[in-house]
């Protein structure tokens, strides 16, 4: 692939980069300022819909698309901006917030001037005090500048942010949980409908978007929707939105680098791997890789070459590209840790809210706890099998995501690494584990 000049990381080098003199320096605020001056919020979420910008969160969700769904005459609309980013080994919205608020910012101005919201709420997890603290002051000065505040630059525009602390839950990351939180309630997701674009925040029409998405709304209005569409990979088919623009890749786990690079969406997993993280550590070989959180599955090393687009990796039986944190294992990984680990953060995460997924995890993460003690059984290979095909949305059977996300490790090491899961099995536990019924009780585990 040839050099890319980022975009996105254009400004975190530079010293001071969070503060407004810095972004002004180098063009920042020219986007806001065009678009009150000679563009309706229609033209702006058209801009967008051309660009086919999609959500950098998790689910790739189309932002102008997502922004059109709001009723036209509704008075009051809100925007609420998820900067909880509790997917494992995420981290591309904390360098975007630490660094460079005020890209951030200028996002959030437009998405509220396009989706006519005059309030924004950003969400922080309470585990980025740095990031709380630069948006805070970018805020500031904001409102200092006459960028925020009342009839901004005389446009007749208003829009007022402020920020909202989150206490670190996964389920904040789904956006009607994120909602339920920022009322200050449990955050517990919606059935839908109604959608939020419908009776969001506070009953009113809202519309939920990432940091990283909102970020790359600048550039779309100061370049064009062709300028984006020129990076990526192009979409196949009428019903495929395409996977445009740049992203911010994280890479860690077992490389020599870890770091987050800005690429055009479609990157292999393999050159992620050797060209930016310095390759696998310690002279060993990779065994497998997270391809975009932990939700997202597994990529054994065979599957290394598959692009990092928003189709590529579930070409290869993964959920999806999620947030593009890329997590490294080498050889000596077992995949047995690997599924205790998932499981019991997915226990731990699940709101509790749906039967299956609260079931479903609680029993996923006992199952392994014995296996991993020498107690487990190849029929534990089935329960857990049958789990991870009976929990999550697509299935039907739960309000949000997190369940999917919770199966998708579970049906990728099972059927990746189900040779591996079995030869553990029956070297730990070589005198029961072909044993169906009945088991032996959990609770006895700890005294054996």
């Amino acid at each position: 692939m040839a050099e890319f000049e980022p975009v996105l990381l254009a400004n975190i080098h530079k010293p001071d980069s969070h503060t407004l003199s810095v972004y002004r320096a180098a063009g920042g605020y020219a986007a806001i300022k065009k678009v009150l001056s000679t563009m309706s919020p229609v033209d702006t979420v058209e801009l967008v819909k051309a660009s086919n910008l999609r959500g950098r969160g998790g689910a790739g969700f189309p932002c102008g698309l997502k922004w059109s769904f709001l009723p036209k005459d509704a008075p009051t609309v809100y925007m609420c901006v998820n900067a909880d980013e509790s997917e494992p080994a995420t981290f591309n919205n904390r360098i975007l917030m630490e660094l460079d608020p005020h890209q951030v910012l200028e996002g959030i101005m437009i998405g509220c001037y396009a989706t006519r919201a005059q309030t924004a709420y950003i969400y922080v997890r309470c585990e980025y005090p740095t990031a709380y603290k630069r948006l805070h002051q970018a805020i500031q000065e904001c409102y200092g500048a006459g960028l925020l505040g009342q009839n901004i630059n005389g446009s007749g525009f208003n829009l007022d942010i402020y920020l909202h602390r989150g206490a670190a839950a996964y389920i904040c990351g789904e956006e009607t949980g994120l909602i339920e939180s920022l009322e200050g309630k449990r955050a517990w997701p919606r059935i839908k409908p109604p959608f939020p674009a419908i009776e969001g925040a506070f009953r009113k029409p809202t519309v939920v978007n990432n940091i990283e998405t909102l970020a790359n709304v600048p550039h779309i209005v100061n370049r064009g929707a062709d300028w984006f569409k020129s990076m990526g990979v192009p979409s196949t088919n009428p019903k495929d939105p395409g996977s445009y623009g740049p992203k911010l890749y994280c890479i860690s786990g077992h490389v020599n680098t870890p770091c987050c690079v800005e690429l055009p969406l479609g990157v292999t997993c393999r050159e992620l791997i050797e060209r930016h993280g310095g390759g696998v550590w310690k002279g060993r070989k990779g065994k497998m890789a997270i391809p975009g959180g932990m939700s997202m599955g597994l990529l054994t090393e065979k599957e290394f070459d598959t692009p990092l687009d928003f189709a590529g990796p579930g070409k290869v039986g993964c959920l999806g590209l999620g947030t593009a944190a890329v997590t490294v294992m080498d050889e000596t990984v077992s995949i047995v840790d690997y599924l205790n680990n998932a499981c019991r953060f997915f226990a731990h995460e699940s709101c509790g809210q749906c039967t299956p997924c609260r079931e479903g995890t609680s029993w996923s993460s006992r199952l392994m706890t014995r296996i991993l003690s020498g107690k487990g059984r190849l029929k534990d290979l089935e329960i857990l099998q049958s789990i991870s095909q009976s929990i999550g949305i697509m299935p039907g059977t739960t309000i949000c995501g997190l369940a999917d996300g919770a199966a998708w490790p579970l049906k990728n090491a099972l059927g990746k690494f189900r040779g591996e899961l079995e030869e553990y099995i029956k070297k730990t536990n070589p005198g029961g584990y072909q044993q169906e019924e009945p088991a032996m009780a959990l609770v006895e585990l700890a005294h054996h």
